[in-house]
């Protein structure tokens, strides 16, 4: 996410907590902030779901329409991921065309959705070569806070989750729940000097050197990692966050089960 500017003052404070092991707002290392999910908050969408991380605030919309298969998977249904950082959201975000910012939280999301088969596909097509559902995920940032990628992913698959698949609409039969094969789960987590901290606030984002994101599914095997800034991590460090994901992941996915 951009990176604006921040006071030495701040940084110094924010060096010397974890130098003695502390952060900001007291948690834990391992500790994510307060976590809300209200599913089916918009009657507009066929699956919708707010998340509050903290103070980071995401709302993820789903849509349903039909439309024509990929050539390269003709009997499958179509997913397609976008995401708008809203101006209001945060000083930094700035009206306009997704910048590489909105274009990389929409990609990481996808990804994990993607290769964690998370929606059963072959379910979604109509008729191969012709006809298939195509799902829209909409992510849009309302406050930012630090630690989208794992606001709007868990938005995402409680959105999905709740998902009905319009068919009398279309006259294609009736009313379906979206095909949900698992539930995928990502774990963000940044690197600051020798501490690695899980769900990064605004303030922690700003002095890290690098961040890594885990996704995992319900068995813990890893689905889709990216790795975010321009610091490195140690092999150590990876192997730490990727534990942490899969331990974390566990109770996150309890919130939308």
């Amino acid at each position: 996410m951009a990176r604006s500017v921040m006071s030495e003052i701040k940084k110094d404070h924010i060096h010397r907590l974890l130098a003695r092991g502390k952060r900001v707002d007291g948690r834990n290392w391992d500790e994510f902030r307060e976590i809300t999910i209200q599913t089916n908050f918009t009657e507009t969408a066929e699956g919708s779901a707010r998340v509050k991380l903290g103070n980071t605030d995401v709302l993820v919309g789903v849509k349903m329409e039909t439309g024509i298969p990929f050539p390269d998977t003709p009997d499958k249904g179509v997913l397609a991921t976008n995401a708008e950082l809203i101006p209001l959201a945060s000083p930094t975000f700035e009206p306009g065309p997704p910048d590489e910012n909105a274009i990389e939280l929409a990609r990481v999301v996808d990804r994990g959705i993607r290769e964690s088969e998370m929606i059963d596909l072959d379910a979604l097509c109509i008729v191969p070569n012709e006809e298939v559902w195509i799902c829209f995920v909409d992510i849009y940032v309302l406050d930012y806070d630090g630690n989208l990628f794992d606001a709007s992913f868990l938005g995402a698959v409680a959105a999905l989750k709740s998902t009905i698949v319009p068919a009398s609409r279309y006259g294609k039969g009736e009313d379906f729940k979206l095909p949900i094969r698992c539930l995928p789960m990502s774990v963000t987590a940044v690197q600051i000097e020798n501490s690695i901290l899980v769900d990064p606030t605004l303030d922690e984002e700003k002095v890290a050197a690098a961040r890594l994101t885990v996704t995992t599914d319900e068995n813990g095997d890893i689905r889709a990692m990216q790795k975010g800034l321009k610091g490195s991590l140690t092999v150590d460090q990876i192997k730490k966050i990727i534990e942490t994901s899969q331990r974390l992941g566990k109770e996150l996915r309890k919130l939308v089960g």
